[in-house]
Order: structure tokens, then C-alpha cells, then sequence
């Protein structure tokens, strides 16, 4: 409410919030309006919380996934192809590549790609929502520290399985290079790189409020950020709220997937 604000008007809060309330009340009743998907009027926006995040969530997963399907196909190639040739050239331009972008700050590359690309060369957009020339500069920088991150990881774990007695056998059976890259070293490597995959793409959904705000973006990020600075505290719950429910869900879908990555996992 600010510090201007009379006493009344405190206590008119703390009543519609229900603060007044014991705890074991108030949380039972956030609980039975979590379920409901139902939460309080954003002071801000004077319009149903749960609406106003909803209509961010577009612009997020729009931004989340440009990002991570670039990143996670690009960080498994370039991965795999130095565990394929260690110790050379490509091993140390990948190795350098994926550690720079796991050590760079997201909001110095940002400011940095709007310096150079936007501002300088003029072939991009500084900020707001749209096309390619919106969505370009902040997809690089979003991208930028999964796909270091999963280049790593990828390369140790193939580096691993390339060495494993089953690769011995396919290559003294005489399969194609190939066939025992993708089909037989990829594939039992695959689950710390989902693992990670997943991390990442957690990462991306809940931690996209820096590069949406440096970008303008108008995305769930971005309006976390302006809940705080409001002190809309009920838009800020709703908003956390459907970020965790998101974590939850790209979360269980990663587990799903090692049963199908690993038969294994299904007998125990």
C-alpha cells in the first residue's frame, strides 16, 4: 500500500486478503483456491490474477521454446561430435564454446547483442513482441546458457559410452559408424542429457524474467518483475503459482521419458 497509506485503508487490505485470519485458515483457503485455479484481484490490473498471468503465458512458451529447440539439438550435435574426436580442434573450440556460454551473464550478453545488432547494425529490435526482428535477440541470449550446458554434458556422457565394451562388439560386428553413434551410444547416453535438458528447460520457463525485462518482453517473467515493483502481492502468488505448477510438469515428463530411454527402469 505504500507508505502514504492511512491505517484504514491497511486494515481494508489486510480483510480483503484475508490476513487477519488464523494461518491454518489462510492457507486453507489459498489451498481450495490453487485447486480451483481460482486467486484474488490484481490490485494493478483490477482483474482476476489467474486471467492476467494467463495471458502472459503465450508470449513465455513462445519465447521458452524458439530458445530451447535451438539450444538442445545444437548442444547434443556439437556435444557428441567432440566426444567423437577428442583432444583435437573441435574438441577445444566445443569445450570453449560450451564453458563461455555456461560463465557469460545473461543480461551482459543481452545488453551486449542490443549494442551491437540493434543498435549499431540496426537489423534487429531493441524490444517489444512480434516477429523475428523481435524475437531474435532475446532468443540468443535465452538459448546461450543451455546450450553450453548441455554440449558438456552431452560430450561427457557419450565420451563414457563410446568406450564401453557393447561399442567394441558393434564395431567388431562390423555396424557403420552411424548406426553405433545414434543408435546404440546416443540413445544409452541419453538420460543424463534429458536430465539436464529438463533442468534447463525448467530453468528457462522460471528464469526468464531477467531476459524478458531487459527485452521488454511481455511474457510471465517480465510480469513477476512488475508484480514485484507494484507489490500486487496477489498477482505475484498466481504467478509464482503457475511457474512451479510448470516445473512440476516438465519434471514428470522427464521421468516419463527414462522409461522409454531405459527398458530397464520398467521391471523396477
Amino acid at each position: 500500500m505504500g507508505v502514504e497509506a492511512t491505517e484504514e485503508r491497511v486494515q481494508e487490505v489486510r480483510d480483503q486478503l484475508g490476513l487477519n485470519d488464523p494461518l491454518i485458515v489462510q492457507y486453507a483457503k489459498f489451498a481450495a483456491g490453487a485447486v480451483r485455479f481460482k486467486f484474488q484481484d490484481s490490485f494493478w490490473q483490477k482483474t482476476p490474477a489467474i486471467d492476467t498471468v494467463m495471458g502472459r503465458l503465450p508470449a513465455t512458451f513462445r519465447l521458452t521454446a524458439s530458445a530451447f529447440l535451438i539450444a538442445a539439438p545444437l548442444g547434443i550435435l556439437l556435444g557428441a561430435a567432440a566426444a567423437l574426436r577428442p583432444n583435437t580442434f573441435l574438441d577445444r573450440v566445443v569445450n570453449v564454446l560450451s564453458l563461455g556460454g555456461v560463465s557469460m551473464v545473461d543480461f551482459w550478453l543481452a545488453l551486449m547483442l542490443i549494442l551491437i545488432f540493434a543498435v549499431q547494425l540496426g537489423w534487429f529490435k531493441t524490444s517489444g513482441f512480434g516477429g523475428f526482428e523481435y524475437m531474435a535477440l532475446p532468443t540468443l541470449t535465452l538459448m546461450n546458457s543451455p546450450l553450453g550446458r548441455i554440449a558438456q554434458i552431452t560430450r561427457g556422457a557419450m565420451l563414457e559410452e563410446m568406450n564401453r565394451p557393447h561399442i567394441i562388439v558393434a564395431r567388431a560386428k562390423g555396424l557403420s559408424e552411424a548406426r553405433i553413434v545414434f543408435v546404440h551410444a546416443l540413445r544409452n547416453a541419453a538420460i543424463p542429457v534429458v536430465t539436464i535438458s529438463g533442468d534447463m528447460l525448467s530453468s528457462m520457463l522460471n528464469g526468464a524474467i531477467l531476459v524478458e525485462t531487459v527485452f521488454a518482453w511481455p511474457g510471465i517473467g517480465y510480469l513477476t518483475l512488475q508484480a514485484l515493483l507494484r507489490r500486487d502481492l496477489p498477482l505475484l502468488e498466481a504467478t509464482v503459482f503457475i511457474v512451479a505448477l510448470m516445473v512440476i510438469v516438465v519434471n514428470l515428463l522427464v521421468d516419463l521419458s527414462y522409461v522409454y530411454l531405459n527398458p530397464r527402469i520398467r521391471f523396477q
